[in-house]
């Protein structure tokens, strides 16, 4: 197809638009994941559930993620990142108001399960099309949009839920038409679920996308607007790195020898490290976590609420470093903050006395210092592992590759986040919150040594050089 030669002036406006839709996705991915963290013993002692069934409740959404992940980038290749996107929205609006309704632990733990994998195709999907529609010299700084629509998920999933949970007196008490609080918690994720679906209807497909499909006409007009230029060239270069005689499919991502190609076994120990360091525990059980130390539920929710405001500002610092110090040494930094303050939290919590229940009781400066280091420890992911992962998942591979390759990073990443979930709660009643601490700065230790020898810069290329 014929793409006619001219040299376009991009809109950054435009550029900023359409990247901000895709990382919607983002927002509804943290919000999906942490608007349980003020539910949690509310629907336990509404459904009468164990703590094993809970835990797997907290988790289902977990391995529905690895699921999502794992099948979103072929279904992203074969039908579009758009339509993607379109179809995560659907489910998101499906989990918000079926896990609302839900009369049990395990249909609540079915719906918490569908919004998983939900959440699992935006973590695929997103990274991919921001990279695919952001010009080089942004990439980092918009692919980080992930990342920050992530922890402002977060974040506002964490405000909802404490204000609910303060006007309703509990989350398990009535709060509007009588209705159980915990279930209004979900329910506030139905309107940016249905702006998710209507913001995808309104952003055109991926450049890159439509030159495989052989749609170069329409590739160019993105082109012109998003990278400006020359845009016939940049067609061509595109069409040369994305020429295949089938559709795209795992096995693409096999060596000659048969193993996996090593910049996909990259890929993978970077989502590994990511959750392995054990940010997760941290808003998943952190509102738990304050209260086993003698915070009240209010002070706990709170606290979460600070935390989650620091992990937004330390992602906006990376925003605005990550297209100037580059990749790998922000990675790196972050690996050495983790590992001190990781280090801090496990002595601490090591060497505090235990209450008549065994949890550990942190008496003078050690809660300060707990609380401290937990924040500092945040604050270091934030600008590093936090975004910067998603950043290179979504620039690292090749165009040939980068949908199959990505989903099987993601899913990794899902499935080591729900090893280090379902981990924590078995650790923590048998060896205690030092233990558990002490693991994640073991980790953190090994991150540093892995990106310094393994990972390389991509700051500054186009995608078409990976």
């Amino acid at each position: 197809m014929v793409v006619e030669n001219r040299v376009a002036k991009p809109s950054l406006s435009y550029v900023i638009l359409i990247s901000v839709v895709a990382a919607i996705g983002g927002f509804l991915f943290g919000f999906d994941t942490a608007v349980i963290n003020g539910a949690v013993a509310a629907i336990q002692g509404g459904f009468g559930a164990t703590s094993t069934q809970i835990g797997f409740a907290v988790s289902s959404a977990l391995l529905g993620s690895a699921v999502g992940a794992f099948f979103a980038g072929q279904f992203a290749d074969r039908y579009g990142r758009v339509k993607s996107m379109m179809v995560a929205s659907g489910l998101f609006l499906i989990s918000a108001i079926g896990s609302g309704l839900a009369s049990g632990i395990i249909d609540f733990s079915v719906w918490r399960l569908l919004g998983g994998v939900a959440v699992g195709a935006a973590s695929v999907i997103a990274p991919a099309y921001i990279a695919e529609v952001a010009p080089a010299h942004l990439r980092g700084r918009l692919g980080s949009l992930q990342q920050l629509a992530i922890v402002v998920g977060i974040f506002v999933a964490l405000v909802c839920d404490y204000f609910i949970a303060v006007a309703a007196g509990s989350a398990a008490s009535p709060f509007w038409f009588g209705v159980t609080a915990w279930r209004w918690m979900f329910w506030t994720e139905v309107p940016p679920a249905l702006l998710y679906g209507i913001g995808a209807f309104l952003i055109p497909e991926s450049p890159r996308y439509l030159v495989a499909q052989g749609n170069e006409t329409q590739a160019a007009r993105v082109l012109a607007k998003v990278e400006g230029g020359d845009v016939e060239r940049k067609v061509a270069d595109i069409r040369l790195t994305v020429i295949r005689e089938r559709k795209p499919r795992l096995s693409d991502l096999l060596s000659r020898s048969g193993g996996l190609l090593a910049i996909v076994w990259i890929g993978i120990g970077l989502s590994i490290f990511q959750q392995f360091v054990g940010i997760n525990v941290i808003f998943y059980y952190s509102s738990v976590l304050w209260r086993s130390v003698g915070f009240s539920e209010a002070d706990s929710l709170w606290i979460t609420v600070i935390t989650s405001v620091t992990n937004i500002v330390t992602t906006l610092i990376a925003i605005a470093f990550v297209d100037k110090f580059g990749r790998k040494p922000l990675l790196l930094l972050g690996s050495v903050g983790m590992f001190l303050t990781l280090g801090t939290m496990a002595t601490v919590f090591a060497n505090a006395p235990l209450d008549a229940a065994g949890n550990p009781n942190l008496v003078g400066t050690s809660g300060l210092v707990a609380l401290l280091a937990a924040n500092l420890y945040v604050f270091c992911f934030g600008f590093s592992w936090g975004p910067i992962v998603w950043v290179l998942l979504g620039e690292m591979f090749n165009n040939k590759i980068r949908g199959a390759a990505l989903s099987v990073a993601a899913a990794m990443q899902w499935i080591a986040n729900f090893m280090v979930s379902t981990t924590f709660p078995v650790i923590l009643k048998n060896f205690g919150l030092g233990s558990a601490y002490g693991l994640y700065t073991i980790a953190a230790a090994i991150s540093f040594f892995f990106v310094f020898m393994l990972v390389r810069e991509t700051k500054g290329k186009q995608l078409e050089e990976m």
